[in-house]
């Protein structure tokens, strides 16, 4: 599971992202609030771990974001505001769980896992571009109409959101998608695979690219307007 966390006080911040690491979290940290938008608009995440004070405004402006893009994730807020009304501010805002600073790291920690245990009873829906994917029912959507593609297809296409905006190795995608089978042992299977997934998605105006990375592997992103 990857993790968010919005914090500007570094010791905190760094103690925090590599307690997650060593927890086996994948943890990216954001120091403001223009760098937490483009995290969001890049990534997505099970859980952000969100302070409210940060140095180019109020984190619970990021809250609408968080929430448009990854529907179903989670958000533990962050404050040295402990007024009761600060509180509520923060959960009506839409955040699920609020922590008064100072806090034990180890009591923060344990409402991180409670709060992803909470959130496990679905993943949360992926979107780029105009494109949607519903993991629990691997279902393709864009702008909200359902897309009808071939099992590989979904297969290689979920493959791909899962390492959005990172390169997907061949071996990864192969592992996913073909699981063994002997198709996978022609050389441009998976290469063709793609282009016709690359087709059908520019086809239907899905706003995303998948690009070949020379001896790597592929590559998936929202595409540039």
């Amino acid at each position: 599971m990857r993790i968010l966390v919005v914090e500007d006080e570094i010791e905190t911040a760094r103690l925090l992202v590599d307690r997650l690491r060593s927890g086996g979290y994948d943890a990216d940290l954001a120091a403001s609030v223009g760098e937490a938008r483009k995290a969001v608009n890049g990534q997505i995440y099970s859980l952000t771990v969100l302070d409210r004070r940060l140095p180019d405004g109020d984190g619970l402006g990021l809250v609408g974001d968080i929430r448009r893009k990854m529907p179903g994730a989670r958000i533990l807020m962050l404050s040295a505001l402990d007024a009761l009304s600060d509180r509520i501010a923060g959960l009506e805002a839409g955040a699920d769980d609020y922590l008064v600073k100072p806090f034990e790291i180890d009591e923060l920690l344990a409402r991180v896992r409670a709060n992803l245990r909470r959130g496990t009873g679905g993943e949360p829906p992926v979107s780029v571009g105009a494109l949607s994917f519903d993991p629990q029912a691997r279902a393709a959507y864009v702008d909200g109409h359902p897309l009808v593609m071939h099992r590989r297809e979904i297969a290689l296409l979920e493959a791909l959101l899962r390492r959005q905006g990172q390169i997907a190795s061949r071996e990864a995608l192969a592992e996913e998608v073909y699981a063994g089978e002997e198709e996978f042992h022609r050389s441009n299977a998976l290469d063709a695979l793609a282009s016709r997934l690359r087709k059908r998605l520019g086809e239907v105006g899905a706003g995303v690219e998948i690009k070949s990375i020379r001896g790597r592997g592929y590559l998936l992103t929202a595409a540039k307007s």
